[in-house]
């Protein structure tokens, strides 16, 4: 969690030198419109934008455990260098973006980066604790999620749009 913490507070210390806040308002009701429509609605969906390599395997190949941990960590836990099925991801980085200011976004952005670690964290737990007792348990779980996420996006769409206005005015 601390390593995705810390990137993230480095990504919202460049966000909040930049003059950004309100174009990535403007940014963040556009995406969560699109990708929000698209994933609630449960049909085709396009990729969600990210990269598609994992961590390397030669990166883990004959290290100790405590090596493995704090790659996976440093990795997986910010999220910005590996592949991540959900569009809301891209939507993080656009709210980070959103914060304006220096401490803010500092702060903000932290705050994300810290939460995107624990979650992945515990779903990669939660998964691997058990058996699935279906062969396409992951998938199907995966499909209600995205579902989920696009009403999730639906909703910070809208207030993206609020605050866009808000500040364009």
């Amino acid at each position: 969690m601390l390593p995705a913490a810390v990137v993230w507070a480095m990504l919202g210390l460049l966000f909040g030198v930049l003059p950004i806040a309100t174009a990535a308002a403007v940014a963040a009701a556009v995406y969560g419109a699109g990708y929000g429509v698209v994933e609630a609605s449960g049909m085709a969906r396009p990729a969600a934008p990210g990269r598609r390599w994992q961590v390397p395997q030669d990166l883990l190949l004959g290290g100790s455990g405590r090596r493995r941990v704090l790659l996976w960590g440093a990795i997986l836990g910010p999220g910005l260098l590996t592949r991540n099925p959900y569009a809301s991801f891209g939507m993080l980085v656009v709210l980070a973006a959103t914060a304006g200011g220096f401490p803010a976004g500092v702060v903000v952005a932290a705050l994300i980066g810290a939460a995107h670690a624990s979650g992945r964290a515990l779903a990669v737990l939660r998964d691997s604790a058990r058996p699935q007792d279906e062969p396409f348990a992951l998938l199907l779980r995966s499909l209600r999620w995205r579902v989920l996420d696009g009403m999730a996006l639906l909703a910070v769409a809208g207030a993206a749009f609020v605050t866009a206005g808000y500040r364009l005015r």
